[in-house]
């Protein structure tokens, strides 16, 4: 008996099949086209723009015109490198605050909160539920001189009788180490929630104490969330503007500080704009190196 011949589907080869094909080729890069607008319009216009505005000439009530004055940034590091160093010693002091902090409260958290685990989370973030003003402002009120805190610190000798806390570098610190803790936290939580407890009991069973698995295990596996969130730290740290605005005295100014006043007090828009090229190329030569020596695969 022989078999029945089995029909071929002929595959569509008309015009409307190819027009077919072509849309799907190019159906990836039409959905990507809202993302790139989004790019184009809220970043590299205004970068642009910044970097153009850096290199100009002129005076507030002539305005100012194009001259690609390079002049602009040496003249600006020279006046400003104080704030710019100041700027980079508080937001690295900061992080390192922020992570001595966090790290043992994101460790708490992921292998010890049980069935408190998202209400200790919902209790990290509850501060965004509030205006980064009004936490500066809060700050403000505990490290004032009639303040709790100073009255304690006074009676311990940690403070002289005239001692204060506000108006110091060790109130604008306390400001942005509380105010971007929340960055440090998560990154942290997220990577030790990671890790299989079973791998810290095996290094206890081939006899590693609890500072051997820490450190051999534990931190290791972690080192994501640390890289992860002294970024998400040190970054808007450098260049805020608020907590010394509010925390701390005009000796304490940084880089934050001088860029918000040249543009909005005394509108030397070139002066401003090379200071904030500046920030953010340093910051990014910061990132890269910092990733380089500590970072992870997941972030390289």
């Amino acid at each position: 008996m022989t078999a029945a011949p089995t029909a071929r589907i002929a595959s569509p080869t008309g015009p409307a099949s190819v027009v077919r094909r072509k849309r799907g080729r190019f159906l990836p890069y039409w959905l990507l086209l809202p993302g790139l607008a989004w790019l184009i319009i809220f970043f590299v216009v205004p970068m642009v723009t910044l970097l153009t505005t850096s290199l100009q000439t002129g005076d507030p009530f002539n305005g100012y015109s194009l001259t690609w004055h390079w002049a602009n940034y040496s003249d600006a590091l020279r006046t400003y490198h104080a704030q710019l160093i100041r700027s980079f010693e508080y937001a690295a002091i900061a992080t390192v605050a922020a992570l001595l902090i966090a790290y043992p409260l994101a460790y708490a958290i992921a292998f010890k909160a049980g069935r408190w685990k998202n209400v200790l989370l919902v209790l990290v973030v509850a501060p965004f539920f509030t205006s980064f003003l009004v936490r500066t402002l809060a700050w403000e009120t505990i490290l004032s001189d009639n303040g709790f805190v100073v009255r304690v610190l006074r009676d311990v000798g940690l403070l002289g009788a005239n001692g204060r806390l506000l108006a110091t570098p060790v109130a604008v610190v306390c400001g942005l180490t509380y105010n971007f803790l929340p960055f440090m936290t998560l990154p942290l939580y997220a990577s030790l929630e990671k890790i299989d407890p079973r791998l810290v009991h095996a290094a206890n069973d081939l006899y590693a104490n609890s500072f051997t698995a820490f450190w051999k295990v534990t931190w290791p596996m972690s080192m994501p969330g640390v890289v992860g969130g002294t970024l998400l730290t040190f970054i808007p740290a450098a260049g805020d503007f608020v907590n010394v605005q509010f925390l701390g005295a005009p000796q304490q100014q940084m880089i934050g500080n001088v860029i918000q006043s040249r543009f909005l007090v005394a509108s030397d828009y070139p002066v401003a704009s090379s200071l904030s090229v500046m920030l953010m190329f340093l910051i990014l030569v910061l990132v890269v190196v910092y990733i380089r020596r500590a970072g992870t695969e997941e972030l390289v």
